[in-house]
């Protein structure tokens, strides 16, 4: 489950923490299929991500708190 308030605004890639205009994150959408983002798709800053067996919780110091 993905957050679209997040997805909306996003100008980096929320695994790799690059631009998505500079080149392909197709491996990185597959990647965040599987995983919490690890970074802000707004600021490019790096989460606080916690994993639980019901899905995971992440937090920019920026942007807030995101969950799926």
């Amino acid at each position: 489950m993905s957050d679209t308030r997040l997805s909306d605004q996003a100008t980096y890639c929320g695994h790799c923490g690059e631009p998505l205009v500079d080149g392909d994150h197709g491996a990185c959408a597959r990647q965040l299929a599987l995983e919490p983002p690890r970074f802000c798709a707004r600021c490019r800053r790096r989460m606080k991500v916690q994993v639980t067996p019901r899905g995971w919780a992440a937090d920019c110091v920026e942007h807030g708190p995101l969950q799926g």
